[in-house]
């Protein structure tokens, strides 16, 4: 088992790896945050696109099919049955009504399911989490320097940390 920069678990390792180590996860963690944010933006952007599209289809059935629709359903009525043309004209309009209201329902649906996502929400709220918790992380205390060590390799540590 290692850890995540390659070296084994309970090796010491010096303050650089540490900090390497620390940044490489923070890194990858707010790399996996942004792609969960995108991820989430587009499944909102489809549910958006296909109430769209419903909506659209329901006024285009609603424009397009009311003359066709209206004389031939009033005259398949009125030859099925001896009632007024009339009544037969104000049925086949229901019917077209009915069929819009219908598809007018699924786009409330989908718009309902789009808006209620909370997505980004979640995501910019689980950052902030973190750099809340990153804020308060105190650093450890230092140990003394060893009289055997020289400066120059606690300098040569600080910048391969940077």
């Amino acid at each position: 088992m290692s850890a995540p920069d390659g070296s084994p678990v309970g090796a010491e390792r010096s303050i650089g790896q540490l900090f390497a180590s620390a940044t490489t996860e923070m890194s990858a963690l707010v790399h996996d945050e942004i792609a969960l944010a995108k991820a989430q933006l587009k499944q909102d952007v489809k549910r958006g696109a296909t109430s769209g599209g419903a909506f659209s289809l329901a006024g285009a059935v609603l424009l397009f099919s009311l003359p066709m629709l209206n004389f031939a359903l009033a005259y398949a009525i009125r030859t099925w049955s001896d009632w007024n043309l009339a009544i037969c004209f104000l049925l086949s309009f229901a019917a077209n009504v009915l069929v819009a209201v219908v598809l007018a329902l699924i786009g409330v649906v989908f718009a309902k399911k789009a808006k209620k996502s909370k997505g980004p929400q979640k995501v910019a709220a689980s950052v902030k989490e973190t750099a809340v918790v990153l804020q308060k992380a105190k650093p450890h205390p230092r140990p003394e320097v060893a009289q055997g060590r020289a400066p120059e390799a606690i300098e040569a540590v600080a910048r391969s940390s940077s």
